[in-house]
Formats: structure tokens, C-alpha cells, sequence
């Protein structure tokens, strides 16, 4: 038989999971700041679309492949807002004066 929660307990495992969430995106974006710091060094386009496509594309069927509540299409929009602040911080970071692209959400 399956263990009911209360409210109480599914908040706190909301909690913790929110947590773990915020410390692995921030793990991704001092990745993404790397890559652009060894971008400019480099002399390539901090913006690639092509990257970004695949990217994306690859959330959305990893999305599909957890048939979970959430869908791929709220993935996607999840994640684009996830490399929309991965820009921002590059740009902050001034790693470069290069243009960033376009605001996915714009």
C-alpha cells in the first residue's frame, strides 16, 4: 500500500528538492560562463543558435522520454528561460562585449 503524505511532508520534500534545484543551476551557469570566458579567449561567437537548437531539443525529448506531469513543451519554456539568465550572467560576469544573442522569451 502506498504511503499517503500530508501537506506538511510533500512541502518539505518540495523544499529540498527546491534546493538541490537551485544549486545545480547555478553549477550550470558557472559552466556557462566558463565556456563563454574560453569562448572569447578563443575568438568564437559567444551566441550560437545551432547549440542552443540542440539544446533545447534535447530537454524536450528528454521531457518525452519521463512522460511526466510536466510537459516538453513547459520544459522547453523552462529551459529557455534557464539560458536567458545563463546569458545574463555571462554578460555580467564581463567575460566579453560580444553579442549574446537575442532574449529567448523576447
Amino acid at each position: 500500500m502506498a504511503e499517503v503524505l500530508s501537506i506538511d511532508e510533500l512541502r518539505d520534500r518540495i523544499d529540498v528538492i527546491d534546493n538541490q534545484l537551485v544549486r545545480l543551476l547555478n553549477v550550470r551557469v558557472a559552466c556557462a560562463v566558463e565556456i563563454g570566458r574560453l569562448k572569447h579567449e578563443l575568438g568564437m561567437p559567444v551566441y550560437q543558435p545551432d547549440r542552443e537548437k540542440k539544446v533545447l531539443e534535447k530537454v524536450k525529448q528528454s521531457a518525452q522520454d519521463l512522460a511526466g506531469p510536466l510537459t516538453s513543451d513547459a520544459v522547453v519554456r523552462i529551459f529557455e528561460r534557464i539560458i536567458d539568465e545563463a546569458r545574463r550572467a555571462e554578460r555580467e560576469s564581463g567575460s566579453t562585449n560580444e553579442d549574446f544573442g537575442p532574449s529567448i522569451g523576447e
